[in-house]
């Protein structure tokens, strides 16, 4: 099944096909990931996502008569390397660029696109943020042409919290565990926020290195003496899958609350010791019903994969700048980019999970969440084992929206 039928898109031919204007170069969207090296599983899933959303939003008919051209650079997984790629990009014409894999080079990239548009009037850049989620992005480093389609800590913890308490799974007891960095601070930050709504309280918090710490057994052994009834970590990639086998190890019964467990990899090389785990997701297929089975399907013929982890919310993300490109028009068969943030600011789209809203306030999407549980019940299998993620409880974007940063101050142009 076509995914603009899917979404209800329908473009308007009189927009996209103009071809009594002149002939310009053509909107260029530029995926600039981590595409090489240890740390590329990630931003390969970035570019298959902006892949497919870039040959549906071609197939129905581009955009001033052109296709979209998606061009892609490789940032070497650090914000150095994003800086040099964004400079490259810029010169190559690119209008729109794509990141999401890590918080510390979507700050950068933020600050650089910030930089450049003030720089060069008429030749501005939008940074379409699909996955970095610290929230200082859309806090005090928000800015008129970054737009987050991802979540936040904030919003993560919050249907966590709920959807588990509500399963009657959470407990009283919750030890907050998580990365030291901008992001696992957030989530240390959202653990303690949710404690009054959660009806828990918060036994202990540790903060540790990223990605460097091979044995788990002294957290566990803190984690055991808590007595903490749920383990709630924004952890992923090792630090998640050592956490848990440590635990496991370890004998502790302790039930885990996470944001990224669907990261793929995860159940494959966790096995059994996943089971009965939960995850707050921004793209559950079982939860989407008809719309989610359409999705899966259309995506996995095209891309040779399910939709899995950040690919639904990066396809839907540009499905909300192609919803954008529709409402504005050629000046001079060129691409106004400070109108295209106008429109994107106001966008709404129907996707499988539920309505998406730009919200102007600070440019960060209003998404529809899911809670599940790694289960051998689920509908769709994941990572090629014999079990997937049960939803348990779905979260209208209202129901999973917190407030915006009261940090942001949006200046907007002119």
């Amino acid at each position: 099944m076509n995914l603009r039928k899917t979404l209800g898109f329908s473009f308007s031919s009189g927009l996209l096909l103009a071809s009594t204007l002149a002939v310009a170069a053509p909107v260029k969207i530029a995926v600039l990931e981590t595409l090489s090296g240890p740390q590329a599983s990630t931003g390969l899933l970035y570019r298959a996502a902006a892949r497919y959303a870039v040959d549906e939003m071609n197939a129905a008919g581009g955009w001033n008569g052109e296709k979209i051209e998606l061009v892609e650079y490789d940032n070497q997984g650090g914000p150095a390397g994003a800086a040099d790629k964004l400079k490259a990009a810029a010169a190559d014409g690119v209008q729109i660029i794509v990141q999401g894999a890590s918080s510390a080079i979507g700050g950068q990239i933020t600050e650089d696109v910030r930089k450049h548009n003030l720089r060069n009037p008429g030749k501005e850049l939008l940074y379409l943020n699909v996955g970095a989620e610290a929230l200082e992005l859309t806090g005090k480093k928000c800015q008129f042409y970054h737009f987050r389609v991802a979540g936040n800590a904030q919003v993560r913890t919050k249907a966590l919290v709920a959807g588990m308490k509500h399963a009657g799974v959470l407990g009283t007891r919750v030890y907050s565990i998580n990365q030291n960095y901008s992001w696992g601070q957030d989530m240390e930050q959202a653990i303690v926020d949710n404690a009054a709504a959660g009806g828990y309280q918060v036994v202990e918090k540790t903060l540790h290195d990223v990605n460097k710490v091979q044995d788990f057994a002294p957290y566990v052994n803190k984690i055991a003496a808590s007595n903490a009834d749920t383990v709630i970590t924004g952890n992923w990639s090792n630090d998640l899958l050592l956490l848990m086998k440590a635990t496991k190890a370890a004998g502790l019964k302790t039930r885990f609350g996470t944001v990224f467990l669907d990261q793929p990899g995860n159940l494959a090389n966790a096995g059994d010791l996943a089971e009965g785990h939960f995850v707050a997701q921004a793209f559950n297929a079982e939860a989407a019903g008809d719309a989610g089975a359409a999705f899966v399907k259309d995506y996995q013929s095209k891309m040779g994969h399910a939709p899995a982890f950040i690919e639904p919310q990066t396809v839907f993300g540009l499905m909300m700048v192609a919803d954008a490109l529709n409402q504005v028009k050629p000046e001079d068969g060129k691409l106004n980019v400070q109108k295209l943030a106008s429109a994107l600011e106001k966008t709404s789209i129907d996707t499988p999970m539920g309505k998406l809203t730009m919200r102007a306030d600070d440019h960060q999407v209003l998404l529809p969440l899911v809670v599940a549980v790694a289960s051998k019940d689920a509908l769709y299998k994941d990572d090629g084992t014999d079990m997937g993620f049960k939803p348990v409880e779905k979260f209208t974007a209202e129901e999973a929206a917190t407030p915006a940063q009261s940090t942001c101050d949006m200046k907007r142009p002119g």
